[in-house]
């Protein structure tokens, strides 16, 4: 059978629905204050989820595209 490298580092199904938890409580508070997250959000958010980004490479990347909308 040959080896498969992963792209990223495996997550378990307990990790990812907890992040899924953590992310959908998120986005509903920001719901509730008016806000609704750009795509380019809701993509870095699944990104996360999936296991495709570190929670400090989350919020680098959140902050990164604030920075970005608010200064061009």
């Amino acid at each position: 059978m040959k080896d498969t490298v992963r792209p990223y580092p495996f997550i378990s199904e307990q990790e990812k629905a907890r992040r899924k938890e953590a992310i959908d409580f998120a986005r509903h508070n920001v719901l509730l204050e008016g806000t609704v997250l750009r795509p380019e959000i809701e993509e870095i958010n699944e990104k996360y989820v999936n296991g495709e980004l570190t929670l400090k490479e989350h919020g680098d990347a959140v902050r990164e595209s604030a920075w970005k909308l608010v200064n061009g």
